[in-house]
């Protein structure tokens, strides 16, 4: 795990919350996904330092439950929200194994599989704890965009890149896998998922204030991928 998730956990929390990536881009087109949250019970999965966690607070939903591989960003939002949620460490390469069969109403997992080697066991864990008619709204790295990382040139080959980023304003070393889109949807069909909504996302106007460089680049190049997923009525 990248120590920008640990060392650095609370200088990461602090970026998050309002830079262009992830509060302009991200967060806006993974609630765009989502239905009314209200009443629901929801499991934000790999739920970082908490910004869905406080959303969801603000959406009054019935039960939240957060979890995240990284100690650090669990006790940062046990510590922001005390008891209006349930969060525990876990890493979700193993799913969810201490939920209970259909749990849950909704699923969110914000940019987290693209650290995952095999999403099988991901997508066949969230199929389990979702109720019957509920569903996962989940963003990763755009398969388009992730292209360009590639070492074999073969873009249907799952590679493990390892890059630097200085999302914190200072660069830490990130390790993620590249993947086809072939490889996302069918991981999620096979556990018995349907895929209902695919976007490319979309950046928020008031990103050309902060940096019209990088709100020009989002607003002409891939890179998340969101997609929303079902558990249907049989």
């Amino acid at each position: 795990m990248s120590e920008m998730y640990t060392k650095h956990a609370i200088k990461y929390a602090k970026v998050v919350k309002d830079n262009i990536y992830n509060a302009l881009f991200e967060r806006p087109s993974t609630i765009a996904l989502l239905d009314d949250v209200e009443g629901k019970d929801v499991i934000d999965m790999g739920c970082g330092p908490g910004a869905y966690a406080e959303w969801f607070i603000q959406q009054s939903v019935n039960q939240l439950t957060c979890t995240d591989l990284s100690d650090e960003m669990v006790s940062l939002v046990k510590g922001k929200y005390g008891s209006k949620v349930r969060a525990y460490v876990q890493d979700i390469a193993a799913g969810l194994p201490l939920e209970k069969n259909d749990s849950a109403d909704i699923i969110v997992c914000p940019l987290v599989l693209h650290y995952i080697e095999d999403l099988t066991t991901v997508f066949k864990s969230v199929h389990r704890v979702l109720k019957t008619g509920g569903y996962m709204v989940f963003s990763t790295h755009h398969p388009f965009a992730d292209f360009e990382c590639s070492q074999s040139g073969n873009y249907f080959n799952r590679e493990r890149v390892e890059e630097e980023w200085d999302t914190i304003g200072v660069p830490v070393k990130v390790n993620f896998y590249r993947r086809s889109l072939t490889e996302i949807t069918d991981a999620i069909t096979s556990s018995g998922l349907m895929i209902s909504r695919i976007s490319e996302g979309c950046v928020d106007e008031r990103a050309k204030e902060l940096s019209e460089t990088t709100y020009n680049y989002l607003k002409n190049n891939p890179n998340f991928i969101f997609i929303k997923c079902e558990k249907v009525r049989t």
